[in-house]
């Protein structure tokens, strides 16, 4: 029996590996059409590599996989991301999980994760075959199974093979970037973070939260990247220009208000500017003042009205901006859409229309955030294809 795996990235890997530990006889191929295989993993998570998440605060995978959750929560019951860890550890790769629940190699380097994969492959007789562009199902007609793990595509015309074969494509669009804003000021604070922030579009169900860090072309960090990834499709319909509310603090308005005045009460001789609440870094404090009270950012505590301490709330609470653009996550470039999940069975994600085709990883319209929840998709859904086609040859 033959097996052919379009796609020579993680999804392709962990697929080829799992297929010849389950069935050794079976002869199995990569193809991948560029000149490297992994280079995906070797670039993410700035070079380690987050190759899972621990889960430990994920009450409702929607949280985590704003597209495809329903069948994430399905096929992470044959394997989840405790048999993630599980399996990178038998296979030789020790792992750590840090204090916010990203799972990495001990050694730091993504560099671990690729040796294990072909040395896996080169013990097992996985036939890699680099600079293949496949386009045609035709031109593998002579393979029992053909698994595609081409990740995600940035166009709908790089899955059009596929939707010549009769499977439904859904638009990819980008879904998880850093925002543009035109605020010379906020962006001379490139490189202040922010440890509790949330943010949301007004006018929407879109909100996020985490940490949110500030660069040279406007706003960046877990906050903003969730954020991007749950209203991937809103922004690009909007042409990514919308408006954006930022609560610094992460807290309600009463509790910031009942800071303010107590701070108030207190300090009443102290300037604004020389009491930064909320651990907020006094540079960025300093902006906020200006942005939102003008020249009574100058005043001291004690000359505040009630309306300086309303606008002091709501800049803390409900500050707003003007989203102009987009920029690609520097580590990778991630897209939402690809195959519908209608187009396959959601047990064995083999295609409706195409007998013995299997789809697993990102060319599946399962889209997660950060925090190596991509990787867990890879790596569960390759697993499943693995399963059925064990299964498909007892």
């Amino acid at each position: 029996m033959r097996t052919a795996i379009i796609g020579g990235g993680a999804a392709g890997f962990f697929l080829a590996v799992n297929l010849k530990e389950m069935m050794p006889e079976m002869d199995v191929t990569i193809f991948e059409r560029s000149d490297r295989v992994l280079h995906k993993v070797s670039i993410s998570g700035g070079g380690r590599c987050n190759c899972t998440n621990s889960f430990e605060d994920v009450r409702d995978l929607q949280t985590v996989y704003p597209r495809g959750h329903r069948l994430m929560k399905r096929l992470m019951k044959g394997f989840s991301q405790v048999d993630a860890y599980t399996w990178f550890e038998r296979h030789g790769v020790k792992l750590t999980t840090q204090d916010d629940h990203c799972v990495f190699p001990q050694s730091q380097q993504s560099q671990s994760i690729i040796q294990c994969f072909q040395h896996y492959c080169r013990r097992y007789d996985v036939d890699i075959q680099t600079g293949v562009r496949i386009s045609s199902l035709a031109e593998l007609h002579d393979y029992d199974f053909i698994c595609v793990t081409i990740g995600g595509q940035p166009r709908a015309e790089g899955l059009s093979w596929l939707a010549a074969a009769g499977h439904e494509i859904v638009q990819p669009v980008p879904s998880l970037f850093t925002f543009r804003i035109d605020d010379k000021a906020l962006c001379e604070l490139m490189g202040t973070v922010v440890e509790e922030a949330s943010v949301m579009i007004p006018s929407t169900a879109f909100r996020a939260s985490g940490p949110l860090l500030l660069t040279h072309w406007g706003m960046s960090g877990p906050a903003i990247l969730r954020l991007s990834s749950y209203a991937a499709r809103h922004l690009s319909e909007q042409g990514y220009l919308a408006p954006l509310s930022v609560n610094w603090t992460g807290l309600k308005e009463a509790e910031v208000r009942s800071v303010l005045q107590e701070t108030a009460v207190r300090n009443p001789q102290k300037m604004l500017s020389n009491i930064h609440l909320f651990d907020l870094p006094q540079r960025l404090w300093n902006y906020l003042l200006r942005k939102n009270l003008a020249e009574r950012a100058d005043k001291r505590w004690g000359e505040l009205s009630q309306k300086d301490h309303h606008r002091m709330v709501n800049m803390l609470t409900n500050d707003t901006y003007r989203v102009s653009g987009r920029a690609p996550f520097k580590d990778e470039f991630v897209t939402c859409g690809g195959i519908s999940l209608s187009a396959v069975n959601p047990s064995t994600l083999e295609s409706r229309a195409v007998r013995h085709l299997y789809f697993a990883g990102e060319v599946l319209d399962i889209d997660g955030v950060t925090g190596g929840f991509n990787f867990q998709a890879a790596w569960t859904t390759a697993y499943t294809v693995a399963k059925a086609i064990f299964s498909s040859e007892k």
